[in-house]
């Protein structure tokens, strides 16, 4: 497979200034030189730069630069020629399929990448940091994909997981002379040893909260009683008027949802309809929606207006919220109406919950004037980082693979070190290091097997 020459788009379908086809393979350069009416390709050296004109036959396709980077230094570390073209995707197209027929073939999603990792340019948490690059869409997000993608997680796991085989190598070595019964491998050291491995692993499987809500962002629902204010806190959040706002309760019927940056957290607010007990059917699915936003979330915001709702009623929506399992924030909702005496019976109810592992926090705000909408952001973000600041962390999990990879690891390592402390045989030992070895070797994929490896791959865009 790694014998043919394999080309693709590399910018995005549509129209624009540029198109960027790129190809790679052994004949990368011979191919598009056979198209290529200008400079002889073949002649020139690497990381050089030639304008020319695309042709079929006599027939000119385009004018274009085309870039060369010979093997071993180019992302795939093969020879890897890139065409800029004017950006039609009609001369695109017509560009891609004249280097077919010279012999190329249309590259499958994320294979570039892929001969990038089977070639040894990168491994794969490296291989997957492109992806997460491509698609990221905040600063906290570009961050963590760039650090990954320059090694900085898979340098801190191969130097776990060579101390590691080194003791294992010895244990292993102990079980050739097992009639002998000679101990190459220090039984403290490698017991300290486990404990520090451990305890690294532990850090960066506590990481990985953070950094899937970095990398996925923090579905937030706005719930609460019709007319509390939600669509208006909506509208305010995002600074224009996004929702409609009526005095007449059950106005939202529908879901909204908006994307909202709080100091490089993604969060999706949905604004759902009143909560309540409805004859009106389209109101009624409205409220069942709701439910299912609220179910489906990690956070929400519950909004009651503290000149109508009692206190008991306030009681009972918290035990009903509290059932779903999530953490959240009761806002009273305008405060700039009411008296801040008419605030201490609602500091009473949330006393009550004070012992749930789910207690929500109580702020008062005006959706209206604005008033503590900075301090609710402060608290939303607080909530889903657990007030862990996201710049200067060296290294942040984002991928559920590699999380439970970690954890299997950990699990093994947890039985090698009770193996130890129970003076069990070698072999068994040697097993449960062999186990850790394994699931930390499949993160940087110095242990793989193909179905891994095109589940990953699949997901990536052609081109790349």
């Amino acid at each position: 497979m790694l014998q043919d020459t394999i080309a693709a788009l590399a910018t995005p379908q549509g129209v624009g200034a540029i198109g960027v086809i790129r190809l790679s393979g052994q004949e990368a350069i011979a191919i598009t030189d056979r198209v290529f009416k200008g400079k002889n390709l073949q002649k020139q050296a690497s990381h050089t730069i030639h304008y020319g004109h695309i042709v079929e036959g006599e027939k000119i396709l385009d004018e274009v630069m085309v870039s060369l980077f010979r093997s071993p230094k180019s992302f795939t570390t093969e020879d890897v020629v890139e065409i800029s073209c004017h950006g039609s995707q009609f001369i695109a197209e017509q560009i891609l399929q004249v280097l077919i027929k010279q012999g190329a073939r249309a590259a499958r999603p994320g294979e570039f990448t892929l001969r990038a990792f089977m070639n040894g340019r990168i491994d794969l948490t490296q291989a997957e940091a492109v992806a997460d690059l491509i698609a990221s869409d905040s600063a906290a997000s570009h961050d963590i994909a760039i650090n990954q993608m320059r090694g900085g997680f898979a340098h801190d796991l191969k130097n776990l997981r060579q101390q590691l085989i080194d003791y294992a190598a010895l244990i292993e070595l102990e079980l050739d002379f097992g009639e002998e019964d000679v101990e190459f491998a220090n039984r403290d050291k490698l017991l300290h040893l486990i404990a520090e491995v451990q305890a690294k692993l532990t850090q960066l499987i506590h990481s990985f909260k953070l950094g899937n809500v970095i990398k996925h962002g923090v579905n937030t629902v706005i719930a609460g009683r019709p007319n509390a204010g939600k669509s208006t806190l909506l509208n305010a959040l995002l600074n224009e008027d996004r929702a409609i706002v009526s005095d007449i309760p059950g106005t939202t019927r529908d879901t909204i949802e908006e994307v909202i940056n709080i100091q490089g957290i993604q969060f999706r607010f949905i604004d759902t309809a009143g909560i309540r007990n409805t004859e009106d059917v389209i109101e009624k699915k409205g409220v069942e929606k709701t439910l299912e936003k609220l179910k489906q979330s990690a956070v929400y915001i519950y909004l009651f207006d503290v000149n109508s709702l009692t206190p008991e009623e306030l009681h009972n929506d918290i035990q009903e919220l509290n059932l779903l399992g999530f953490r959240g924030i009761i806002c009273g909702n305008k405060i700039d109406r009411a008296g801040w005496k008419q605030t201490a019976p609602f500091y009473k109810v949330l006393e009550a919950h004070q012992a749930s592992e789910q207690h929500p926090e109580l702020l008062f705000i005006s959706a209206d004037t604005h008033f503590n909408l900075p301090l609710l952001r402060q608290k939303l973000y607080a909530l889903v980082t657990d007030n862990e600041p996201i710049s200067g962390r060296s290294v942040l999990v984002t991928n559920i693979r590699h999380y439970e990879a970690l954890i299997k690891s950990s699990e093994a390592l947890s039985r090698a070190a009770h193996g130890l402390q129970q003076q069990q045989g070698g072999e068994l030992v040697a097993f449960d290091l062999r186990d850790a070895l394994q699931h930390l070797g499949s993160i940087t994929g110095e242990v793989s097997n193909e179905e891994v490896l095109g589940s990953i791959f699949s997901r990536f865009c052609i081109g790349k």
